[in-house]
């Protein structure tokens, strides 16, 4: 059995040039253009992962390879059986990330497929507030903020995708500041965090958010 290799944003890039090639494959003839695509898609996949092994590589750059949209499926649901999940969190490991927070909504975690998420991302309407767990340098990083609709659609930070989004608004305070020195830090965001992370295709700007919010 292969040891699983690859993270959930990272299928997603692969799921992304699996579509366009296909969309290449049904709209062009032109052999040179499509041999051209077929490198790109096989090289943008390649460079989603920081280390590879020579079999690893071998296996994503079949894709350069295929025809038919059964040859793709079959690709991407081979890859699936090898995507390494969110790590395993419980309940109470969720509750020692929000200590302040003695009402905390939790998520239903036994309906989630963690092996199609990049970060664990929940709101509560009552309150308008949105949670966001992330696994961060061996450990788990919680940081949770005040969600406002915005009724409009836009790119969000975290999966550039467009689509509906909600300001997240975090409170931040330096380190030795008074309880008073406290500032806001927020960008916008999908609304559905479900969908954000069906098409995050990387981290650097989740994480930065988030090390940022926790300052």
């Amino acid at each position: 059995m292969n040891t699983p290799f690859i993270r959930n944003h990272q299928l997603n890039v692969i799921k992304k040039q699996a579509e366009f090639l296909q969309k290449t494959l049904r709209t062009v003839a032109d052999r040179k253009v499509l041999e051209t695509v077929r490198y790109s898609a096989a090289a943008a996949i390649l460079d989603a992962f920081p280390v590879l092994t020579e079999e690893q590589k071998g296996r994503l750059g079949q894709i350069s390879g295929f025809e038919t949209a059964y040859e793709f499926q079959r690709y991407l649901g081979a890859l699936e059986s090898e995507l390494e999940p969110f790590p395993s969190i419980t309940a109470k490991q969720i509750q020692k990330l929000f200590p302040k927070n003695k009402k905390l909504k939790l998520p239903e975690l036994s309906s989630i497929d963690f092996r199609f998420v990049t970060y664990l991302g929940w709101s509560d309407i009552a309150t308008n507030r949105l949670f966001i767990v992330y696994p961060f340098n061996g450990q788990f990083v919680g940081i949770e903020g005040r969600i406002t609709p915005t009724h409009k659609k836009g790119y969000c930070l975290f999966c550039n995708r467009h689509q509906e989004l909600a300001f997240f608004s975090v409170e931040t305070k330096a380190a030795y500041a008074s309880a008073d020195n406290i500032s806001r830090y927020g960008h916008y965001v999908c609304l559905d965090n479900e969908a954000c992370n069906h098409s995050i295709t990387h981290t650097e700007a989740l994480e930065k958010f988030i090390l940022t919010a926790r300052k």
